[in-house]
């Protein structure tokens, strides 16, 4: 039963991290190439849609590495899986903080009300991003070295 919790936080995490790394180093590339307004209206899109389900993601992943260390206490690796979850709690707390504010401002936004600065606010959203990329990277390296 351990086995089958460690697979499936493993591949939960680790799915999580390549939607969000492909948002930062190919969606938003992509979006940023687009002419006119055509990338702040898929920025919006995606804000909407992915602002949707990324919440349940990182609860979730973060809830399934919580059991994992809970039911895995006495098992090798328990260390590693512990410093995932608290990569994963500054990742949510970094969402929540720095990412969630930008993302429902700008997810409403289009060429007709978008503010003067927005792209400022859109490469601050990217570099919060960015670095939650790299929290989270850091956190499905050590479960999977957990396992």
């Amino acid at each position: 039963m351990l086995h089958a919790l460690e697979v499936i936080t493993t591949v939960v995490v680790g799915v999580m991290v390549g939607v969000e790394f492909s948002v930062a180093f190919v969606i938003n590339r992509i979006l940023n190439a687009l002419p006119e307004d055509s990338g702040q209206l898929g920025r919006a899109h995606g804000g909407r849609m992915l602002g949707a389900v990324m919440p349940f993601w990182y609860i979730t992943s973060l809830i399934l590495a919580a059991v994992w260390a809970v039911a895995g206490r006495h098992h090798h690796g328990t260390g590693l899986v512990i410093t995932a979850g608290a990569l994963l709690i500054l990742s949510v707390i970094m969402s929540i903080l720095l990412l969630v504010p930008i993302n429902n401002q700008s997810k409403t936004w289009t060429p007709e009300n978008r503010p003067a600065d927005w792209k400022q606010q859109m490469n601050r959203w990217d570099r919060f991003h960015y670095i939650r990329v790299a929290v989270i990277i850091a956190a499905f390296a050590l479960l999977v070295a957990a396992i």
